[in-house]
């Protein structure tokens, strides 16, 4: 029976770390597949949503589930300004992005600082928890698995399904001749940069309640959500998804065997290895066996 419960935590840790993983690049993804440009200021972005749902919900009584809604909202106008100001300059400058995104994380985390301090309150855990043999589970890290995959769907239903996945696809593939036909490209940039900066805010909201709120919030996606972007490459489900999947995997596993440290770092080596297996990640092994 020890064994039973055994495999159950492992399952459940790999479901988890998976979904933190999915969730966390799925929009850097987004916005580096799109518009080749990567956004070092997306764990800020991750901030601003988190912030604001963490100040509705305790300085306004509004309930959780509303102020995710809000704090996306929140997260994807400021994905507008920014590209409208800044980076609409910068699209096919890749290395360019990085330096001025990280320019732009900085400032983020000073003017949090400046206006909140070095933390603030945070919200309590929904749902509770229950126990599997000796082992307590918590129902709301389930929940965020189920949105993981949610979301998932969802992103795949719009970029295969929709007029806007088809022009996206289509700047994606060639910006030139999208242009010819019609695509207004800059437009597509905009739309596909507050997509990307929407589920930033989402994420930073929805994993509010697990960790602690300082102005260096942020940074506790941002490796991660690099790291599974590179390993997953320019596709931004497909190889999103199986980066995270393969790295939570690991992390899973290594962090039940030694820790979470290890975790971290057997997923840094994972990724130097499929770099050098897979120059183009997960998205051209993908792209390969479709050719």
């Amino acid at each position: 029976m020890n064994i039973i419960y055994e495999i159950i935590y492992w399952i459940y840790q790999i479901l988890e770390n998976s979904s933190f993983l999915i969730l966390a690049a799925l929009g850097m993804a987004i916005i580096y597949g799109m518009m080749d440009i990567t956004n070092m200021a997306q764990g800020e972005f991750m901030l601003v949503g988190a912030y604001t749902t963490v100040l509705l919900v305790n300085n306004c009584g509004v309930p959780f589930v509303i102020a995710i809604f809000c704090g996306t909202a929140a997260t994807a106008l400021l994905g507008y300004i920014c590209d409208r100001t800044i980076f609409r300059k910068l699209y096919g400058r890749s290395l360019d992005s990085i330096v001025v995104s990280w320019g732009i994380s900085i400032m983020l985390q000073q003017i949090i600082y400046i206006m909140f301090g070095p933390d603030i309150a945070g919200i309590d855990t929904p749902l509770g928890s229950f126990k599997i043999g000796n082992i307590s589970y918590s129902w709301y890290r389930i929940i965020l698995m189920i949105i993981a995959a949610s979301v998932v769907a969802a992103l795949a239903i719009l970029f295969k399904n929709t007029k806007f996945g088809l022009h996206s696809r289509a700047t994606m593939q060639n910006r030139e001749i999208a242009s010819t036909f019609g695509v207004n490209t800059y437009k597509m940039n905009s739309m596909t940069f507050m997509l990307g900066s929407a589920l930033a805010g989402l994420v930073g909201a929805l994993y509010a309640p697990l960790m602690g709120l300082t102005p260096t919030y942020g940074t506790n996606f941002l490796v991660e959500s690099f790291v599974t972007v590179v390993v997953g490459g320019a596709n931004p489900l497909a190889g999103t998804v199986l980066a995270g999947t393969g790295l939570g995997i690991v992390d899973g596993s290594l962090s039940i065997l030694g820790g979470t440290f290890v975790g971290r770092i057997g997923i840094l080596l994972i990724a130097i290895v499929s770099i050098r297996v897979l120059p183009k990640g997960f998205s051209g092994l993908v792209d390969k066996r479709r050719r």
